[in-house]
């Protein structure tokens, strides 16, 4: 059994490199076979196929990033607060793994009716939702900003994504002050 997981593990992570580093429709299962040195047989009695390994990647290394999503509810009316809580889980959750940091963000970017964008989805909905929820609660204390979660949902990620991506290239470090700096800029617009 212990073979089993090895090789399960082995795919997973080979494939998220690869995936990572060339996009999901540059590679192919031989590719991703010849790199876990296992054979095709082996990847499909796992994930059934291409596609399905990448269902597993995304189900199994994307929790801790629906968790950041989480991770400002309950701040009330501190959207601050919140809005730090879950930009230093997202940054966090990037840094710990950076190769799916890179794939979800590839995954999110992909033409819409990509096998690899449609795979990733549902995840990118949830995470989004995750989001919304959070501005849904602060927008019962700040009535100014009612009917708007899903646009701050959607541009509070962007922004966040795109600090994320430039740090995952290594064009800049987002240190504390600078993270608070661009949540001050962010509050800034949802309060005016």
């Amino acid at each position: 059994m212990e073979v089993e997981a090895d090789n399960r593990n082995t795919l997973l992570k080979k494939a998220s490199v690869l995936f990572s580093e060339r996009g999901y429709d540059a590679v192919s299962v031989s590719e991703i076979v010849d790199a876990a040195m296992v054979t095709k047989p082996t990847l499909y009695h796992y994930f059934g196929s291409k596609r399905g390994l990448l269902d597993a990647l995304i189900a199994e290394r994307g929790k801790p990033f629906l968790l950041a999503g989480e991770a400002g509810r309950g701040t009330g009316a501190d959207v601050g607060m919140g809005l730090e809580r879950i930009s230093f889980a997202l940054l966090r959750a990037s840094r710990d793994d950076p190769v799916f940091a890179r794939l979800r963000l590839s995954l999110s970017f992909g033409p819409p009716s990509s096998e690899a964008c449609l795979a990733a989805g549902a995840f990118n909905l949830a995470l989004r939702e995750a989001l919304e929820r959070f501005f849904l609660e602060a927008e019962e204390r700040h009535g100014n900003m009612r009917g708007r979660s899903r646009a701050y949902a959607t541009s509070f990620l962007g922004t966040l994504d795109a600090y994320i991506a430039s740090e995952l290239r290594g064009d800049l470090a987002l240190g504390e002050a600078e993270l608070r700096r661009i949540l001050h800029q962010f509050m800034h617009g949802i309060f005016s």
